[in-house]
Formats: structure tokens, sequence, C-alpha cells
């Protein structure tokens, strides 16, 4: 919803004086007495020595050293987190809720393992789950999480996830251009070999496989420079004029036979650089200063154990997860220390691409497959989180080590002064005119999703913004249609990314219900809809000077969802409505359930392309909105990092939790998407930019309280004219313009907004040694 303000300021706001204070109906706190002291002692010494001469100026007094922004201790509500990483939450729910009910108890841990088994005749995937890992281990084979697995032995072996395998890819695919080099230096001027000296690169398609049975992509080679995605070479003479192999092309080479074919190579190749240009036209007005930063004058205001992995602020408190697939996670959310959202994890990246060519046309990414924990990255101090950030650790599994890497600047947290007041309103009367300062907290980390944002008013944001390269095509006039040209021989491709959120919302208690409001349109006879015209005026015509007896309005209907047969969802049309989860057995003051909506935020979309087979069963969910299904530990994910490469024979088929079982009364998990139609034009060169490509939900309250708690926050004030209160009417109007420069007097409840002191320096910026690595053996090997 827009915001608009409309402000005109012609009054100084001062302190209330004591005699305003005893004659006010509510207690308005006076603030800066101390302000008063000094003045009326320097008088009683004029007065006492007297002074041909005016005093000299008052010396200001230095203002202190503010508060080191340093996060409080935080106490958690059990001794450990269960989430905390390479303990992964494969206790079920009941038990971790038992736990937190009894600190005391043992939680037992138990870790996922998955082998590559190359080396047997029928090559697989296998899962394992490890443990209890504190106790007497064991290990037995996890199937049930995988609802599609059906009677295979496995997961198939040209599904596995494995980084390591796009390097080897990357080098076997040149070393297999070592007896074409000189072709390929003639058409490219560059070539590949497999060494790290190559001027060309390979670039994959995806999916590898269909079912399983195979594993086949197509490569485009790319030049090896800053920003390879966007340096495409041509390969168009082979696909479009049906050169069945590579022997064929240089075959045809060899004999002077290639079809002539006008794809020019780029003139400048630095262009995909993020070093500032040096034009004359890039020097824009005062931007040698560093722009403005936020201080938190006397301390932050939240609370941090970085043991544990936990945060609370403002009411708000949660335990923060992380695992090599997809990264940040958020458990045991809870305001006013009531859960009300057991668990929030990414599930799944989509980016499925379309053109011209075979790579672009072909590409469907599942980017779980590559570990979006696993390629989380060291913030940047100062651009990506504000100086005052907490910088907490994260830890996940590191293929190329068999061990584990500790990245100590992986999750940022910072309070955010939004800019803009959470309510406010101007009034005549005593106690309408004021305003609530907007905070958010944010917990940021950047792999592909990442940021969550906390309202203070008991609503939560889960925002994605996307930055980084293009996946770039070669351009020409015919691939037009499928995208947008962006250099001499480049394009972006169009594409869609859909994000899909598990969101575990628990309302007072796991009984929860889904229910979907909306608005309709009516027409209803009143009786108060016509007026007496003839008896007003006997010449006027009522057909045209009465509003009628018919009222055109719209009114809310309010159903429950009854089972998983309706509840795979698109938002309503025009937005006109929501679905949110509640509690049909709890109800707050008012008589109304209480409960959580799922509100759209930025760009709420779906997949746009539906029955492709490169995506045909293995990323269903990204069909829709949201969907509502009932909670299952056999059904942890709606996603694997397998299920890339098997869209026709995914393990995990996201349509079988539907089974048409009841969802009224039960324990309800939402699966919320996000994500951006990516249509890309020039500004998306170099880097696409975060504050279009951003996409979001909230979880906000719906009756869950019974009125605005953002009303308890001592951030606010209020204000009052010194003047009584005067009537709407013109008359008291023209009193308001002819006192248009009295005073308000006003409360701010002993926490002034102008309180200063002299900030800490932020330290120098540096980046790097904050990444520890690992072997196999938990011995620390490097620092880099």
């Amino acid at each position: 919803m827009e915001h608009r303000e409309y402000e005109a300021s012609y009054n100084q706001l001062k302190p209330l004086q004591n005699d305003e204070v005893e004659q006010s109906k509510r207690p308005y706190f006076p603030r800066g007495r101390n302000l008063y002291v000094p003045l009326i002692l320097f008088a009683l010494v004029f007065l006492l020595f007297g002074s041909s001469q005016d005093p000299p100026p008052p010396i200001p007094l230095a203002p202190q050293q503010c508060p080191a922004p340093t996060a409080l201790p935080a106490k958690p509500p059990v001794p450990s987190n269960p989430w905390a990483p390479l303990t992964p939450g494969e206790t079920s729910k009941n038990v971790t809720i038992g736990y937190f009910s009894n600190p005391e108890s043992k939680l037992e841990r138990y870790a996922r393992v998955s082998l590559n088994l190359g080396g047997l005749v029928e090559p697989l995937v296998k899962d394992y789950l490890v443990g209890p890992l504190d106790g007497e281990m064991g290990m037995r084979e996890l199937r049930e999480i995988y609802n599609a697995l059906g009677e295979r032995k496995g997961v198939p072996y040209n599904a596995r996830a494995d980084n390591m395998n796009l390097v080897v890819m990357q080098r076997w695919s040149g070393q297999q251009m070592v007896p074409y080099a000189e072709m390929c230096e003639d058409l490219f001027s560059a070539s590949a070999t497999g060494l790290p000296t190559d001027t060309l690169v390979a670039g994959p398609s995806g999916p590898w496989s269909y079912d399983g049975t195979f594993r086949r992509l197509w490569i485009t080679w790319r030049f090896n420079k800053a920003g390879s995605y966007l340096l495409p070479c041509s390969e168009g003479c082979i696909w479009q004029h049906d050169i069945p192999s590579l022997a064929a092309l240089h075959e045809a080479y060899l004999a002077h036979s290639l079809p002539a074919v006008s794809h020019p190579h780029p003139s400048n190749s630095s262009w995909p650089q993020r070093n500032r240009p040096s034009s004359s036209n890039a020097n824009w007005d005062l931007d040698d200063r560093p722009g403005p930063r936020g201080v938190s004058f006397k301390g932050v205001r939240y609370r941090v154990d970085k043991e544990n992995g936990y945060i609370s602020w403002m009411g708000w408190s949660f335990f923060l997860g992380f695992e090599r697939d997809m990264g940040l996670s958020l458990w045991d959310v809870r305001v006013r220390g009531e859960r009300v959202l057991y668990q929030l994890q990414p599930q799944e990246a989509l980016a499925q691409y379309s053109g011209s060519d075979p790579v672009q046309s072909s590409t469907a990414w599942l980017d779980r497959h590559f570990g979006m924990g696993l390629l989380t990255r060291d913030l940047i101090p100062n651009y990506d989180c504000p100086p005052e950030s907490t910088f907490l650790p994260i830890t996940t599994y590191f293929t190329e080590t068999g061990g584990m890497i500790i990245r100590e600047r992986g999750v940022c947290v910072f309070e955010l002064d939004t800019g803009k007041p959470l309510s406010r309103h101007f009034g005549e009367e005593e106690g309408e005119f004021g305003a609530v300062k907007g905070w958010v907290l944010v917990v940021r980390a950047v792999s592909t999703a990442g940021n969550y944002d906390y309202l203070v008013y008991g609503t939560l944001e889960v925002r994605v913004s996307a930055s980084g390269y293009l996946q770039g095509g070669y351009w020409t006039p015919e691939a037009d249609a499928y995208g947008g040209r962006i250099r001499e021989t480049s394009m972006g491709s169009v594409h869609d990314h859909v994000i899909n959120f598990k969101v575990d919302l628990d309302i007072a208690g796991t009984k929860n219900s889904v229910m979907h409001t909306r608005t309709v349109r009516e027409e209803v006879d009143v009786s108060w809809g016509s007026s007496p015209t003839s008896e007003i005026d006997p010449n006027l015509d009522p057909d045209l000077s009465d509003w009628g007896s018919t009222l055109i309005q719209q009114r809310i209907e309010r159903t429950f969802l009854t089972d998983e047969s309706e509840s795979r969802l698109k938002h309503p049309l025009n937005f006109q409505g929501h679905y949110a989860v509640v509690n049909r057995e709890e109800r707050n003051k008012w008589g109304n359930v209480r409960g959580y909506v799922v509100l759209p935020g930025y760009s709420p979309i779906h997949n746009t392309i539906v029955g492709s087979k490169r995506m045909q069963d293995n990323a269903n969910w990204a069909q829709y909105n949201l969907a509502f299904s009932k909670r299952k530990e056999t059904e942890p994910s709606s996603s694997t990092s397998w299920n890339l490469h098997l869209p026709g024979a995914p393990v995990v088929d996201f349509d079988k939790f539907f089974d048409d079982e009841g969802i009224d009364g039960e324990d309800v998990v939402g699966w919320v998407n996000v994500g951006m139609h990516h249509l890309p034009h020039a500004e998306d060169s170099p880097n696409t930019k975060t504050n279009i490509a951003t996409s979001s939900f909230l979880l906000t309250p719906l009756n869950y309280f019974d009125s605005d708690i953002s009303m308890e926050s001592m951030n606010a004030i209020i204000l009052r004219t010194r003047l009584p209160a005067r009537a709407s009417t013109a008359q008291g109007y023209a009193v308001d313009v002819a006192n248009a420069n009295q005073e308000y007097i006003y409360d701010d409840y002993g926490v002034p907004q102008d309180h200063t002191c002299l900030p800490v320096p932020p330290p120098p910026f540096g980046y790097g040694g904050t990444m520890r690595v690992y072997d196999d053996e938990g011995k620390e090997i490097a620092r880099v």
C-alpha cells in the first residue's frame, strides 16, 4: 500500500513547563530540564557581580562517547540450539517441542550422510541417518522422506549433487578441445585445453537427465574473463546449420566448407567488470562524500547468543539454523514469549530460461542442487550490512576437503530505522496527534535468497533480493523475442525466478485451520435509499434525483479449507482477500479467531511455464503462489538436492503431499512462493540490481492481539496545542490560522530522539581471514 504523507511545519516543538504539567489532563513529561539550570545560575551570578559588558558565550560541553555497538547477551529458553549447524532437525517436531517444555532433558541429535556409490555395478546415491550423535551410534538408510523413490534401490547416480562435477566437467570439456585448438583460435580468437590459462571456458545447461538413465547436456563456450556469463561465443553455425558433431564441424572447417555466418566477436570484453567507469559523465554531484549511516546512540537494542544462534528484540525471539542445501532458516519464532512460527525455511530456488539457442531454451535450474548454504560467502562490512551490524558465524560441509567450513561473517543482524512512522495522525482533540517510530530488525545472509525483516508490531517480512550476472546468450536479431540486447553481441534471456519457503505457523498451539477471507460485490435493497422527492419538489424527476433503494457495495465472506484437495492456491483476483492460519478454538477479546495472515508483498508470482519436460514433476510447487498441507515428518521439504536432474522421475514429488487429508484443526504447514519475472534490459549489465529484483511476503497478525501492540512502544510522541480543543468548524480553522505560530507541547515518553553522543568509530575496512577450513578429521587446515 502506498503511504502518502503531507507535511507542513509551522511550529517549534518545546518541552513542557512544570506548571503546564500540572494543568495537563495526562502526564506530559518534560525533558531537557537540566538545560535550564545553568541559565538560572548564570543569571544569579550576573546580578550579584554585575558587569557593564555582555558575558562571554558559554563553552559548549563536548558530547560523551556513545556506547559501543555490541549486542547484549541473550538468554535462550533451552541450553542448546536444536537446529544448530551440522546437527540438522531430524528429530521430530513433537520431541523438539517437548525439549522446550523440559530443557533439562536430553535431546538426541542425528545427522544425515549422503554417499555417492559410484563403484557399484549399478551406481547409486544413498542417504543414511546416523546417530544419536552423543549416544550409542547407529545407522539406517533414510528413505521415508523421499515420497517418489518408489521401488528404486536408491537415488540414480546421474542425479548426484556434487559441485566438483562442474569443475571436472569444465576441465574435461577443455581437454576435449585440444585437437581443435587451431580451429577455435581461428573462429573465436580464443581456445580451451583444460588448463587454467584457457581463454575459453565451458558453461553448461541443465538439467542433465530426465529420469536418471543418462547424463547429457549442452555446453556453451564463453570468453574466460571477468563476467564470463555475459561473454558467450557464437556457436550458431553448429546448431543453425545442423552440423551433427564436433568432429563434423572440424572436418568442415578443414575442408573450408563451413556455412557462412556473420556473428562478430565483441570489440570490448571488459565491460562486464564491476570497476567504476572513468568516463567524464560518471561524476555525480557530492558523490565523493560517504552516505549517511545509522548510529545506536544509547547502544543496540537487540540481544544475541552467538554460541546458540539465538536472537531477541522488542518482544521477538528466535533461533537460527543453517544447512548446506538452502542456507539460513529460522526456528521457534516467538512474540511476547508465545510461539507463532515453528519453522521458516527456504526449500528451493528455480530459474527457468527461454531462448532461440539450445542452451538458453533448455535451461531450468534448481539451485538447491548446488548448495545455497555451501555457496554462502562472508558478508562485506559497510556494503552488505551497515557498520553497526553484529556478525554471526555459519558452519557447513565443504565438499573439497570432506570436512567443514566456518564463516565468521556469514550472517549479519542490525536494526534499521525505516524512515517513516509505523503509525501517525494529526488531530485537534487531545490524544489524537502523534506518531510511533518505525523500526525493523534485519537478519541477513547472502546466497540467492536471504533477508528476514522483523517489524515491531508483530509482523514478519520475508524478502528475497537477487543480484549478480545474467546467464547471457549470444544476441542475434532472431533472439529478440526471448530477451533483450545488452551489448554488441550479448543478450539477457527472459526467465523466471521462483523461491519456495516452508512456513509452519503455530497459532496458540498446533491445532490450526486455514481461513479464506474474500470480498465480493453485492446488490442489496435498503429502505433508506430513496428520498421523498415529491414532497421536497414535485417537479423533480424521481428517477434522476433519487439515489434509489438498491445499494451496490462489497461484503466479506469467510470460509475454512477442509482438506488438501482445495489447498494449492493462487492469490485472489485483484488481491481481494487473503489466506490465514488460525486457531478456531482460540479467540481474542472481541470474539475473533486468532491467526496470522500470509500476505503477498513485492512481486507475488508463480512460474510461467507449465508442462515443460525439463521441469515436468520436480518443481510442481512453483505452479502456485501458496499451498497448505497437513504437516508430516515424512514430508520435510518440497524438494531435494537430487530433483534437478530428475524432472521426469523426482525422488520428492510435491503434488503427492496432497492426498486429500483433512487440514481443519490439524498441524498445518504452508508452502509460500516469492520470485520475479525477469525481462532483462541494458541496466542489468553488468549486474542485476536488488531494488527491482526483489520479492517478498509478510506474516502479519489477524486478530491475534486485542489491539495494535506497537502503541506500547516508548519510541513515540504525542502532541497537543496550548489552546483548548476546538471544534472542526470554519470558525475553528480561522482560529488555527490566526494562531499558526503557537507552540505545541509534547510527551516523548522519556525517549528523546535528539539524544546525541560521539559515535564509536567503525573498524577499518577489511575482508578475508574470516573463513576457517577443516579436514574430515576436524583439523583446521586453512584460514582464508
